[in-house]
């Protein structure tokens, strides 16, 4: 092989390891962030955004969370659902609260472990927490991970929902919770930023 040839050759593998490094930096920065005080890397947090909503009010707030993290949504679901007719569906949490008969969920994370943040979106029902949420929390160890609620509510506000949610998680880290009328759902998704720069999620 002639001097002309290995030099060739050369040029072709180094230009190979320049495109992998290129990929590696574009995967890391993807993975990564830089802390703005240190400039180190470091790795950002893997993030659920785990809800029930019956109304569509704390799914908004979970798309908006889901937009501006990244972070994977899932949507806790009954096995059996509640009736359409609301005065139906009151009266049948009131019964599922009062006797902590949680309702079966039609699926779970199977890889909760790999969480590092775990925000937990609920309507208020019954002054807490809606049953199915109730259900989830019961059946996922959330023991070491920073937890996040986020409430949508009419008339009684947060009542007991973030303290119940606490109550539940208790080997967690509580973060700030986030909350919002259901009928001004809309109008507070702007606020779900300041929420999440405040408790240190985004920038």
């Amino acid at each position: 092989m002639s001097k002309s040839q290995l030099i060739v050759l050369g040029v072709v593998a180094l230009a190979f390891v320049g495109l992998g490094t290129k990929a590696w930096a574009q995967n890391a920065t993807a993975k990564n962030a830089v802390d703005p005080k240190s400039k180190e890397v470091v790795q950002k947090p893997k993030i659920l955004i785990a809800y029930y909503s019956y109304s569509g009010n704390t799914r908004a707030v979970a798309e908006e969370i889901q937009k501006a993290t990244g972070g994977d949504l899932f949507e806790i679901v009954p096995a059996r659902a509640y009736s359409s007719d609301y005065k139906t569906v009151v009266a049948e949490a009131k019964e599922e609260i009062q006797s902590k008969k949680w309702p079966a969920l039609k699926n779970n994370v199977a890889n909760i472990a790999d969480y590092d943040l775990v925000f937990i979106g609920a309507p208020n029902w019954w002054s807490t927490i809606a049953p199915p949420v109730t259900t989830f929390l019961k059946s996922h160890d959330l023991a070491g991970k920073k937890v996040a609620p986020f409430i949508t509510h009419g008339s009684g506000g947060v009542a007991r929902t973030v303290d119940d949610i606490k109550s539940l998680t208790p080997k967690s880290t509580a973060l700030d919770a986030f909350a919002a009328p259901g009928k001004e759902v809309k109008k507070s998704l702007n606020k779900v930023h300041t929420w999440l720069r405040k408790i240190g999620v985004s920038q």
